[in-house]
Parts: C-alpha cells; structure tokens; sequence
C-alpha cells in the first residue's frame, strides 16, 4: 500500500508510518530529547503534500519518541516567504525551522540567515543521531550546501517538472485513428514544440467537436503572479536553450542581447510565443493558474497533456477521491527544440526544472539544539520511503529501491525511475542571491505581456532593460 495525500493524510497512513518509524531503535532519540523537555518548535512551510506529511506524520511522531513538541505552519507561498524573512531580519525567533525553496538558499546564505548544519553537529557530537548520514542524500543536497561543504537545509522534497499525458487518451484507438486522418502520423508523446503543439490543438478540437470538458494542454500562466514567470524562465526558455533566465553572469552579468546576455534573444522570443499558444489551448482557468491549479486541472481531466510538477504526480496518478485520471498518467520528458538534448547530455544546459526545498534552521532560533534533532530525525532513511509515497519527492538514494515505492513508480509511468536517471539532466534555478529582486523587477512586464498591453518582443527586450539596470542598482553589473 502507499500513502497518496494532497491535503492531508489518512489515519490509516499515520498509523502504518509510525508503527514504522518506532520499529527502530529510539534509545538515542529519548536521551538526546532529555534536556529539551517541554520544548515546542515551530515551522513554517508551503501547504504542500510533502509539507503536510511533515506536519501530520513526522512531527506528531518525532513528538510521542522525544516528548519535543513541533508545530508545523503551511501556508501559502508568499505567506511562507513573508513570514520567514520578516522573522529572521528583525531576529524574533519565532520559527525554528523554515522551508528553503532550492531557487531562493543563494540569497540566505548571502544574508547570514542559516545555520551550517554540519558544523552544529561536530561541535556538538552528543546531538548527532547513529541513523542521520548526510551522504545519504541525493546530489539534490549539494543545492543548499556552501563552497566549504557546509550543510544548510535538510532536504525535504525534491521533484523534476515532467511531462505528464492521459494514456487513455493517448491509447484510444478511435482518437489514433481521428489523430492520424487529420496529421498524417501516428497519435505518441511529443518530443518537440511542434509536436507538443499539434497535440495540443487536436485535443482542444476534439474537445469542441464532441462536447467535452477537454482541452489540449494545462498552462500555468496567472497574470498577476510568480508562477508564470517561473513557468517561462524556469521550464519553457530552457527548451528553447536559453538558460539561468538569459543573464550571462560570467560576462558583467548581461541579459540583453546588445550586451551578451540572452533574455530577449530570438530563441527566448521564440519560447514565449509559444508559450502564449500553449496558453491558448489550455482551459480559461489557466490564466488564474498556478503551480497548484495546474495540478488540479490535469487531475480533473480537463488536458490531455502538460508540464506539471512532479510533486503532484502521486496523488494525480493514484488517488481516486482527488483525481479522475487514476491509472491514465503517462510521463515523458518536456517537449524540446532540436539538438537541446544532445547539448544538454553534453554537459551544456538542462531541460527543465530540478525543484524542491529543505529545512533550514535559522539562525535566530531559540531552540536550535531541538530543532537539529528533528532535522535529523526527517533526514532519516527510515522515514523516507512513506513519504515519498504521499508526496512523489525523493531526497535519499536508498528511497528508491524501497518496494512501495517502486511499485508505486508503475502507477506513476515510471516518474521516479525518471527522476532517478534523467534528474542529471534538469537543474535548479541559477545561484542568484539578487533572484527575488530580478524577479520583482521583470515580473510586472511578464503580466502585461500576458494580458496583451505589450507584444511579446517589445516586452522582451524590457525585461532585459529593466533586469540589467536592477543589476547595475544592485552592483552586480559594472
């Protein structure tokens, strides 16, 4: 069995988890605790299933072995941001533990807001847990380590942004049949734009032509949030080759072509008119998406195809009171323009987004010494395997060869074998400490290009404007 959740979980897997996670030896655990008694850590993190297992699985674990009480806030993922900065500039101490998304580690680390983990543990041997080995993480690990090797994050998710499609759809022989009369060829996945485009337009006509709630593909392009934003730079320009947003770092920081950079070159115009098709033939509530409503919307079987996170593809592919699509989800990797493979298997590039975040411990904490025990005790490999089940996030290399899970990667079409093989070929995002800033600077251009005030490239090319004048403000461009 697994554990499958979206918004909460089942006391069903609360039980078998724990009954788990108290098969090993908790000796240390208790005498570690001793001196904590009575303590009570507090978190904050995005409401998300991985979070939410944390939340009603580990914590309510962690606090029955240690009698160390842990509050886990989700919320949404500006709140989880806000209330995370706002807590350590001003040093409260409210949190013992925050959510570090891999796109935002840089700019803590710049800022001092961490504490080194690998250190806190060799200077305090008497806290470090037998069963915590940070060379049982993935390589997604080293994302939230510093140039010494310091570890500042405790993994917590980690997922590729895939391909996913409605096998039914796919496999139907009348849609083959429909699929090849109008094109010409054979109804598969897509590997290019092209092909992704076709699709695209075939299932939204079908759609049309038989009165059916289908479209041709999901897009996640909210006009007045991040979300979009990241969708274009993070997952559709790299497609198209342009990579770490357009900016060329390693040449005084240059986003505009005139300069070096990328951002609003011919192949990031090509992407984001694609994009903006793909849009098109996606659902109306796509222009109110976000990373979550795009989840919701394959769920519902509302596309027939689209980029979604990997975070969701558990509950997608297996949960029948969240999803309509249970035993229907095929993955493949993202739609590619011709040779980006090849450059990308070259060592040059990635082809869309490694994602995830850790549990970081800040180093305004009032109870670190708590809180690194309960780092520890989720970065266990006794844990793992459960969770990973719930919320389709891997962290630790033993996690999968565990048999739930590998069953449960039938179910998915192989997603975790692809996360396992192909995870070398997606990255995360740039290691920009200004990355916030960058984003607040451009993004609004991004909406106004979504709601048509400014045409595509014209939007473009002040996106790379406005980018390098808030690095030259900053003092990265000289």
């Amino acid at each position: 069995m697994g554990f499958r959740l979206k918004l909460g979980v089942s006391a069903l897997a609360l039980a078998v988890a724990s009954g788990a996670a108290f098969a090993q030896d908790d000796e240390f655990w208790k005498k570690a605790a001793e001196p904590y008694q009575g303590v009570t850590l507090r978190g904050v993190t995005e409401a998300t299933p991985p979070s939410n297992y944390v939340r009603e699985v580990l914590a309510p674990q962690f606090e029955e072995l240690t009698g160390i009480r842990v509050d886990i806030e989700t919320t949404s993922w500006d709140q989880m941001y806000d209330k995370a900065i706002k807590d350590m500039e001003s040093g409260t101490g409210i949190y013992d533990m925050i959510y570090i998304e891999q796109d935002i580690v840089y700019a803590y680390l710049a800022r001092d807001f961490l504490t080194n983990v690998t250190q806190m543990l060799a200077d305090n041997p008497q806290l470090k847990a037998p069963t915590f080995d940070e060379g049982a993480f993935t390589t997604f690990a080293d994302y939230f380590k510093d140039e010494d090797g310091g570890l500042y994050g405790i993994p917590m998710e980690a997922f590729i942004k895939v391909y996913l499609y409605r096998t039914d759809l796919f496999n139907d022989p009348e849609v083959q049949a429909a699929f090849k009369e109008k094109t010409g060829h054979d109804l598969k996945p897509a590997t290019t734009h092209a092909e992704y485009a076709e699709i695209a337009q075939f299932f939204t006509d079908w759609g049309k032509e038989h009165d059916e709630d289908l479209w041709g593909t999901t897009s996640q392009a909210h006009t007045g949030h991040p979300a979009s934003w990241y969708e274009y730079v993070e997952s559709i320009a790299p497609t198209f080759g342009v990579y770490n947003w357009g900016i060329d770092a390693a040449n005084n920081y240059a986003a505009t072509v005139e300069h070096g950079g990328r951002m609003n070159s011919p192949e990031a115009k090509e992407a984001l008119k694609w994009f903006l098709a793909m849009r098109d033939l996606a659902p109306p509530e796509s222009v109110q998406s976000t990373w979550t409503e795009v989840a919701s919307t394959f769920a519902a079987g509302r596309a027939a195809q689209g980029i979604v996170y990997g975070e969701n593809a558990a509950w997608i592919a297996s949960d029948e009171n969240q999803s309509r699509v249970v035993g229907n989800v095929g993955v493949a990797l993202p739609p590619l323009e011709d040779g980006i493979l090849a450059q990308v298997e070259g060592g040059e590039g990635y082809v869309g987004y490694y994602d995830g975040g850790a549990f970081g411990l800040p180093v305004t904490s009032k109870n670190k010494e708590a809180a690194l025990l309960f780092l520890e005790y989720i970065g266990q490999d006794s844990v793992q395997a459960q969770w990973a089940l719930a919320g389709s996030r891997i962290t630790n290399t033993a996690t999968y060869d565990d048999p739930e899970v590998q069953a449960l990667d039938k179910e998915l079409g192989g997603y975790f074998t692809m996360l396992r093989d192909s995870g070398k070929l997606f990255a995360g995002a740039p290691p920009y400490p200004f990355h916030a800033q960058v984003r607040e600077a451009v993004a609004p251009i991004f909406y106004e290009i979504l709601t048509g005030t400014i045409e595509p490239d014209a939007g473009l090319d002040q996106m790379a404007e406005r980018a390098e004048q808030e690095l030259t403000d900053l003092g990265y461009r000289q």
